[in-house]
Protein backbone atom coordinates (compact mmCIF):
# COMPACT_ATOMS: atom_id res chain seq x y z
CA UNK A 1 0.00 0.00 0.00
CA UNK A 2 0.91 3.76 -1.21
CA UNK A 3 1.69 5.86 2.73
CA UNK A 4 -1.23 8.65 2.50
CA UNK A 5 0.12 11.76 2.58
CA UNK A 6 -0.35 13.89 5.45
CA UNK A 7 -3.15 16.73 4.69
CA UNK A 8 -1.94 20.11 3.85
CA UNK A 9 -4.81 23.09 4.33
CA UNK A 10 -6.94 23.87 1.56
CA UNK A 11 -10.09 25.59 0.85
CA UNK A 12 -11.88 22.03 1.50
CA UNK A 13 -11.69 19.55 3.43
CA UNK A 14 -9.38 16.59 1.47
CA UNK A 15 -11.11 13.41 0.76
CA UNK A 16 -8.87 10.38 0.64
CA UNK A 17 -9.60 7.36 -1.41
CA UNK A 18 -8.70 3.91 -0.80
CA UNK A 19 -9.42 1.49 -3.85
CA UNK A 20 -8.27 -1.45 -5.18
CA UNK A 21 -4.85 -1.12 -6.93
CA UNK A 22 -7.26 -2.24 -10.31
CA UNK A 23 -8.93 0.78 -10.78
CA UNK A 24 -5.89 3.34 -9.64
CA UNK A 25 -5.81 5.20 -13.17
CA UNK A 26 -9.50 5.13 -13.65
CA UNK A 27 -9.97 6.92 -10.11
CA UNK A 28 -7.39 9.28 -10.95
CA UNK A 29 -8.77 10.19 -14.99
CA UNK A 30 -12.57 10.48 -13.00
CA UNK A 31 -10.52 13.07 -10.77
CA UNK A 32 -9.12 14.85 -13.36
CA UNK A 33 -11.65 14.74 -15.45
CA UNK A 34 -14.18 15.98 -12.79
CA UNK A 35 -11.81 18.36 -10.92
CA UNK A 36 -12.07 16.50 -8.19
CA UNK A 37 -8.92 18.61 -7.22
CA UNK A 38 -9.46 17.38 -3.35
CA UNK A 39 -9.44 13.98 -3.32
CA UNK A 40 -6.43 11.86 -2.87
CA UNK A 41 -5.67 8.08 -3.78
CA UNK A 42 -3.87 5.65 -1.96
CA UNK A 43 -4.13 1.60 -3.49
CA UNK A 44 -4.38 -1.80 -1.42
CA UNK A 45 -2.19 -4.41 -3.91
CA UNK A 46 -4.22 -5.07 -7.15
CA UNK A 47 -3.25 -9.01 -6.62
CA UNK A 48 -5.97 -8.76 -3.59
CA UNK A 49 -7.92 -9.78 -6.10
CA UNK A 50 -7.43 -12.94 -5.77
CA UNK A 51 -6.92 -12.98 -2.15
CA UNK A 52 -10.56 -11.42 -1.21
CA UNK A 53 -9.67 -12.64 2.56
CA UNK A 54 -6.76 -9.84 3.01
CA UNK A 55 -8.99 -6.67 1.44
CA UNK A 56 -10.85 -6.40 5.27
CA UNK A 57 -7.80 -6.20 7.11
CA UNK A 58 -5.69 -4.02 5.19
CA UNK A 59 -8.43 -1.80 4.26
CA UNK A 60 -8.87 -1.20 8.22
CA UNK A 61 -5.28 -1.05 8.47
CA UNK A 62 -5.30 1.90 5.68
CA UNK A 63 -8.37 3.80 7.33
CA UNK A 64 -6.83 3.76 10.73
CA UNK A 65 -3.64 5.17 8.99
CA UNK A 66 -5.34 7.66 7.26
CA UNK A 67 -7.17 8.91 10.16
CA UNK A 68 -3.94 8.98 12.01
CA UNK A 69 -2.45 11.51 8.87
CA UNK A 70 -5.60 13.60 9.24
CA UNK A 71 -8.21 12.08 6.94
CA UNK A 72 -12.03 12.66 8.22
CA UNK A 73 -13.20 11.86 5.02
CA UNK A 74 -12.63 8.24 3.58
CA UNK A 75 -14.03 6.58 1.02
CA UNK A 76 -13.37 3.24 -0.39
CA UNK A 77 -12.92 1.99 -3.91
CA UNK A 78 -14.24 -1.29 -3.71
CA UNK A 79 -17.16 -3.46 -4.39
CA UNK A 80 -17.53 -6.20 -2.02
CA UNK A 81 -15.26 -7.95 -3.99
CA UNK A 82 -15.38 -11.08 -2.96
CA UNK A 83 -15.04 -10.52 0.69
CA UNK A 84 -18.97 -12.36 1.72
CA UNK A 85 -19.89 -9.15 3.76
CA UNK A 86 -16.53 -8.71 6.06
CA UNK A 87 -15.29 -5.72 4.07
CA UNK A 88 -18.37 -3.93 4.42
CA UNK A 89 -18.26 -4.83 8.29
CA UNK A 90 -14.89 -2.81 8.32
CA UNK A 91 -16.26 0.19 6.46
CA UNK A 92 -18.79 0.19 8.95
CA UNK A 93 -17.09 0.26 11.63
CA UNK A 94 -15.46 3.48 11.06
CA UNK A 95 -18.18 5.19 9.00
CA UNK A 96 -16.86 4.14 5.50
CA UNK A 97 -19.23 4.45 2.26
CA UNK A 98 -17.71 2.37 -0.94
CA UNK A 99 -18.88 2.05 -4.51
CA UNK A 100 -22.12 0.01 -4.22
CA UNK A 101 -22.29 -3.25 -5.82
CA UNK A 102 -20.22 -6.48 -5.68
CA UNK A 103 -16.84 -5.77 -7.81
CA UNK A 104 -15.62 -3.31 -10.18
CA UNK A 105 -17.32 -5.81 -13.48
CA UNK A 106 -20.28 -4.33 -11.75
CA UNK A 107 -19.83 -0.71 -10.79
CA UNK A 108 -18.17 -0.38 -14.90
CA UNK A 109 -21.49 -1.65 -16.12
CA UNK A 110 -23.56 0.48 -14.30
CA UNK A 111 -25.69 -1.50 -11.71
CA UNK A 112 -28.65 -1.66 -13.47
CA UNK A 113 -26.77 -2.86 -16.45
CA UNK A 114 -25.30 -5.57 -14.64
CA UNK A 115 -28.57 -6.90 -13.28
CA UNK A 116 -29.61 -7.39 -16.84
CA UNK A 117 -27.04 -9.36 -17.97
CA UNK A 118 -25.92 -11.09 -14.98
CA UNK A 119 -27.84 -14.56 -15.82
CA UNK A 120 -26.58 -14.45 -19.09
CA UNK A 121 -23.00 -13.46 -18.34
CA UNK A 122 -22.32 -16.27 -15.47
CA UNK A 123 -20.04 -18.25 -17.87
CA UNK A 124 -18.06 -15.25 -18.81
CA UNK A 125 -14.85 -14.33 -18.35
CA UNK A 126 -14.58 -10.33 -17.83
CA UNK A 127 -11.42 -8.18 -18.40
CA UNK A 128 -11.63 -4.62 -18.40
CA UNK A 129 -8.53 -1.93 -19.05
CA UNK A 130 -6.72 -3.41 -16.24
CA UNK A 131 -6.60 -6.61 -16.73
CA UNK A 132 -5.72 -6.32 -20.37
CA UNK A 133 -2.51 -4.31 -20.06
CA UNK A 134 -2.08 -7.03 -16.76
CA UNK A 135 -2.99 -10.13 -18.99
CA UNK A 136 0.03 -12.53 -19.07
CA UNK A 137 0.90 -11.09 -15.45
CA UNK A 138 -2.52 -11.45 -13.97
CA UNK A 139 -3.38 -15.01 -15.91
CA UNK A 140 -1.00 -16.35 -17.72
CA UNK A 141 1.81 -16.58 -15.80
CA UNK A 142 0.76 -17.49 -12.37
CA UNK A 143 -1.40 -20.15 -13.58
CA UNK A 144 1.76 -21.37 -15.11
CA UNK A 145 -0.14 -21.37 -19.10
CA UNK A 146 3.11 -19.95 -20.41
CA UNK A 147 4.76 -23.18 -19.66
CA UNK A 148 1.92 -25.58 -19.73
CA UNK A 149 -0.91 -24.62 -22.13
CA UNK A 150 -3.07 -27.65 -22.04
CA UNK A 151 -4.05 -26.59 -18.86
CA UNK A 152 -6.24 -23.69 -20.01
CA UNK A 153 -8.92 -26.02 -20.77
CA UNK A 154 -8.98 -26.66 -17.36
CA UNK A 155 -9.31 -23.21 -16.20
CA UNK A 156 -11.00 -21.84 -18.56
CA UNK A 157 -13.50 -25.12 -19.90
CA UNK A 158 -16.32 -24.08 -18.16
CA UNK A 159 -16.33 -20.08 -19.54
CA UNK A 160 -18.22 -19.90 -22.94
CA UNK A 161 -16.65 -16.35 -23.66
CA UNK A 162 -14.66 -13.49 -22.76
CA UNK A 163 -16.48 -9.90 -22.33
CA UNK A 164 -13.82 -7.17 -22.63
CA UNK A 165 -15.41 -4.39 -20.11
CA UNK A 166 -13.93 -1.16 -22.21
CA UNK A 167 -13.15 1.94 -20.22
CA UNK A 168 -11.35 3.74 -22.69
CA UNK A 169 -11.50 3.64 -26.60
CA UNK A 170 -7.92 2.24 -27.46
CA UNK A 171 -6.86 -0.45 -30.23
CA UNK A 172 -4.00 -1.58 -28.45
CA UNK A 173 -6.03 -3.22 -25.86
CA UNK A 174 -8.86 -4.45 -27.89
CA UNK A 175 -6.17 -6.33 -29.78
CA UNK A 176 -4.92 -8.10 -26.22
CA UNK A 177 -8.88 -8.67 -25.39
CA UNK A 178 -9.52 -10.50 -28.69
CA UNK A 179 -5.98 -12.05 -29.04
CA UNK A 180 -6.74 -13.38 -25.20
CA UNK A 181 -10.11 -14.70 -26.33
CA UNK A 182 -8.44 -17.08 -29.32
CA UNK A 183 -6.15 -18.09 -26.65
CA UNK A 184 -8.28 -19.44 -24.12
CA UNK A 185 -10.59 -20.98 -27.44
CA UNK A 186 -13.38 -18.44 -25.76
CA UNK A 187 -15.90 -16.53 -27.67
CA UNK A 188 -15.29 -12.78 -28.18
CA UNK A 189 -17.18 -9.89 -26.94
CA UNK A 190 -16.44 -6.30 -26.28
CA UNK A 191 -18.59 -3.89 -24.43
CA UNK A 192 -17.67 -0.15 -24.03
CA UNK A 193 -18.52 1.06 -20.51
CA UNK A 194 -16.54 3.76 -19.93
CA UNK A 195 -16.51 4.36 -15.98
CA UNK A 196 -19.86 3.24 -15.24
CA UNK A 197 -20.62 4.28 -11.92
CA UNK A 198 -17.65 4.87 -10.67
CA UNK A 199 -17.83 9.16 -11.47
CA UNK A 200 -20.88 9.54 -9.47
CA UNK A 201 -19.56 7.43 -6.35
CA UNK A 202 -16.92 9.69 -6.17
CA UNK A 203 -18.63 12.56 -6.63
CA UNK A 204 -20.69 12.04 -4.18
CA UNK A 205 -17.66 11.10 -1.85
CA UNK A 206 -15.98 14.21 -2.77
CA UNK A 207 -18.61 16.78 -2.16
CA UNK A 208 -21.03 15.57 0.02
CA UNK A 209 -18.69 15.88 2.80
CA UNK A 210 -19.12 20.01 4.63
Amino acid sequence: MTRAATKTPTDRERVLVIACGMIAREVLAVKEQHGLTHLDLTCLPADFHYYPDRIPPAMEKAIVEAKAAGYRHIFAGYGDCGTGGMLDVVLEKHGVERVAGPHCFAFYQGAKAFEAVGEGDMLSFYMTDFLCRQFDAFFIKPLGLDRHPELIADYFGHYEKVVYLAQTEDPALDRVAENAARRLGLAYERRFTGYGDLPAALDHAVWQPA
